[in-house]
């Protein structure tokens, strides 16, 4: 594979940003060698800037269920580009967006736009300790949420502990307000109830953790966290900035059908563009200001290029059998993957999310049940597939997304390059 153009770039890049990157697994230091820059993207492929195409299953981390560049999201955005790309007002648009997501949603009867997942997170959680006035959340081992301080937080090594900060910077004040569990764990979430009784303002769970591995956990287990958060007055968050309108229009909710308190969109609802959101019930909705007394603000809050692109994304999701489809396409994939014969090799996968893990288990539902030696070996595999013409997100930690633009052809292709690739 020719790479010289990405190595130059990517040594320019070095004098630039801190690693050469401006988000950190894009440095390939999980898989080693040096970044693929991309020079453009139609539908499902993408090539980089040495003219090599790849089938891509990264999709920017999620946002793109239609593909790349498609014509709908860019005849959207051209159309409302032309009128001015950003206002700091209320435009139509903004209203076209909620609508669309509200009328079709029975979780969520208002909602607040942000610029990026990260931001729609950490405006909920001070919503959370706003409306119930607690201020510890509680989390979990394994899921990620953005890189605010109160959840850069990383599991101790008790049941139930205020853990440790994941990153320098990070008060040691904001890590005593965040109680870290693991997953799939219902003694250590009715430990911590009891130990910080009336203290917790939520739960913050990704419903479909996908941000290390693919943690499926038991609807029972969703049920649980939901019934012992009303028993206690706390609220139940679901952040589902990757799961959200990637299972089904509703999200995890839907899928699981399970009412959060709050939830957090992101990704998807942007079309390509930074956007996130988070939503609730219309009383805990009242807390925000100009409302209420909890601040939140943004100056490209409901952008209307972002907004455009959101709308005329959603409206594509709305299709009848569009899920469907997609659930239909990576069972094709999924199926395929799996004949190759090797007990350490499995897929795991919802919807249109697939995961790889080189594991004997069966099930893989907490962080603590991934092997970190297992790496070693998606560190190859990833290689063999960029060499090949398949592009993975750069980190055996991350999820895979088929979206509506994958081909049968490029399917089955993906199943032959794999197939060579564990030989």
């Amino acid at each position: 594979m020719k790479n010289e153009k990405s190595i130059q770039l990517f040594e320019k890049a070095k004098k630039f940003f801190p690693g050469g990157v401006n988000s950190p697994v894009r440095a390939f230091r999980s898989v080693g060698g040096t970044p693929i820059f991309i020079e453009k993207g139609k539908g499902a492929h993408v090539w980089d800037a040495d003219g090599n195409e790849f089938i891509d299953y990264c999709g920017s981390w999620g946002p793109l269920i239609l593909g790349h560049a498609n014509d709908k999201v860019l005849n959207a955005v051209a159309k409302t580009m032309q009128n001015g790309t950003s206002f700091g007002a209320p435009t139509r648009l903004e209203n076209e967006l909620a609508e669309l997501i509200i009328s079709n949603n029975k979780y969520i009867e208002k909602i607040r736009f942000v610029s990026s997942g990260t931001e729609a997170v950490m405006s909920a959680i001070r919503l959370a300790r706003g409306y119930t006035g607690r201020n510890k959340i509680l989390k979990f081992e394994g899921c990620y949420h953005g890189h605010s301080d109160s959840l850069l937080v990383k599991a101790g090594s008790g049941l139930v502990t205020f853990g440790n900060t994941s990153s320098a910077g990070v008060p040691e004040s904001f890590v005593q307000e965040t109680i870290v569990v693991s997953l799939n764990n219902t003694k250590a979430v009715e430990e911590a109830f009891a130990q910080f009784m009336n203290q917790i303002a939520c739960v913050i769970i990704e419903p479909i953790p996908a941000n290390n591995g693919l943690l499926l956990q038991d609807k029972e287990y969703l049920q649980f966290l939901r019934d012992i958060c009303t028993k206690n007055g706390t609220l139940l968050l679901f952040d589902e900035v990757i799961s959200g309108f990637r299972v089904g229009f509703e999200g995890a909710a839907g899928y699981y059908d399970i009412k959060p308190d709050i939830v957090t969109y992101g990704k998807i609802i942007g079309g390509g563009f930074p956007v996130g959101a988070y939503g609730a019930s219309k009383e805990i909705m009242a807390s925000i200001s100009p409302d209420g007394n909890v601040y939140q603000a943004g100056t490209l809050s409901g952008n209307p290029v972002a907004m455009s692109a959101g709308i005329a994304q959603l409206t594509e999701c709305l299709k009848p059998n569009f899920y469907n489809d997609l659930a239909e396409k990576t069972e094709t994939l999924v199926k395929g993957l799996s004949e190759i014969k090797t007990n350490d090799f499995k897929l795991f996968s919802v919807g249109s999310i697939f995961w790889i893990a080189f594991t004997k288990r069966e099930k893989i539902q907490t962080a603590e049940d991934i092997d970190a030696d297992s790496m070693k070996y998606f560190k190859s595999l990833f290689h063999h597939l960029l060499e090949n013409g398949v592009y993975l997100g750069p980190s055996g930690y991350e999820v895979g997304f088929v979206n509506e633009a994958h081909t049968d052809a490029d399917i089955q292709r993906t199943i032959e390059v794999f197939k060579l690739a564990m030989k």
